[in-house]
């Protein structure tokens, strides 16, 4: 078998997958119960943030494709997390808003998230939780 380059364990492409698939398996996890992913959490947040957005609005707000949030948004609704409307102002475009399903569970959704999070952060001091969160916010 071939030996790997010994600089690989410090690649930083690699270090980055690492610590994302930690982070996105234990926050996959803790949302299995609620048959919630991971994205789909992040837009009802995105959504209790600011109700009734369109998809291009969610879009912006989430840096994510159109293209995947299609899908996802057409699941939510199909699983009763969210409700569409058409716009007022433009019935070929539909507003988004979050469900009572959605609604009831949304502190414990919240919860789920900041203790995910807070897990993440535990071994890091305040200083450095603040510097790591910059370094992200700089490489995105």
């Amino acid at each position: 078998m071939e030996k790997l380059p010994e600089d690989l364990p410090e690649c930083l492409v690699f270090l980055l997958g690492k610590a994302y698939q930690k982070a996105h398996g234990d926050f996959k996890n803790r949302l299995k119960p609620y048959g919630l992913t991971n994205i789909q959490h992040l837009v009802l947040e995105g959504l209790w943030y600011r109700n009734g957005m369109t998809a291009t609005e969610i879009s912006r707000l989430l840096r994510l494709d159109k293209a995947t949030l299609s899908g996802v948004i057409e699941r939510m609704s199909e699983t009763g997390w969210i409700t569409r409307e058409p716009h007022p102002e433009d019935g070929r475009v539909h507003r988004i808003f979050t469900s009572e399903k959605a609604d009831s569970l949304k502190t414990e959704l919240i919860e789920e998230r900041k203790t995910a999070n807070e897990k993440i952060l535990s071994r890091f001091s305040g200083d450095e939780r603040e510097t790591l969160k910059q370094l992200l916010r700089e490489l995105i």
